[in-house]
């Protein structure tokens, strides 16, 4: 027996073992498909529209409405020794592309979405993330510190210079003068990124 193509309203809310207003309640939310006269049910259409958008944490009450209609309807006329080979849904059809946003897939995406920001959130506490802007600009003012406090150097020494003689004796001023800038650079470049860490 070939299955019906299309159905009335009231038919089709019989085939699907519901009441006329959920039918209406199907085309108002969009998830009925009617043929191009608007009149009838397009069945497979709308049985695989309305697979495809259902909530997933509904599925077991779907499974167990089922299987109770099914046994109310079908296995309840059949003899005892009869039972049934399975309770499964039969597979649903695809839904053409771009109709209706896939459910699952959204549902999946926000669910996956929620743990990574859980993740970052846990790191972030953990102190092993820092904003990215934050590192950003404390890098950059400590490189600035540090080029304006070499450059100044040369105005520093150069009046001591001027009177050394001895090549060995300069080198050793220059090297603990350098030493001495770039330690203290060090210094107020840590306390900068601290500071920008914890504000963040």
């Amino acid at each position: 027996m070939t299955e019906p193509t299309y159905l009335s309203k009231s038919a089709f809310a019989a085939r699907i073992g519901r009441s006329p207003s959920y039918i209406t309640w199907l085309k108002d939310n969009n998830r009925l498909v009617l043929s191009s006269d608007g009149k009838k049910v397009d069945v497979l259409a709308t049985e695989a529209l309305i697979a495809d958008t259902a909530d997933p944490s509904k599925a077991a009450v779907v499974a167990r409405h089922h299987q109770d209609r099914l046994q109310r309807d079908v296995y309840s006329q059949l003899t005892p020794r009869a039972e049934p080979t399975s309770t499964a849904a039969p597979p649903h059809a695809l839904t053409p592309a771009g109709q209706q946003p896939d459910f699952h897939k959204s549902r999946a995406l926000r669910e996956q979405s929620l743990a990574e920001l859980s993740v970052i959130e846990l790191r972030t506490k953990q102190g092993l993330l820092v904003e990215r802007e934050a590192v950003e600009v404390s890098a950059y003012n400590a490189g600035r510190l540090l080029r304006d406090q070499l450059l100044r150097l040369s105005s520093q020494l150069s009046s001591e210079f001027a009177a050394m003689t001895d090549p060995w004796e300069i080198e050793r001023h220059l090297t603990a003068e350098l030493r001495r800038t770039l330690e203290d650079a060090e210094r107020l470049s840590a306390a900068d990124l601290d500071q920008a860490i914890s504000v963040s």
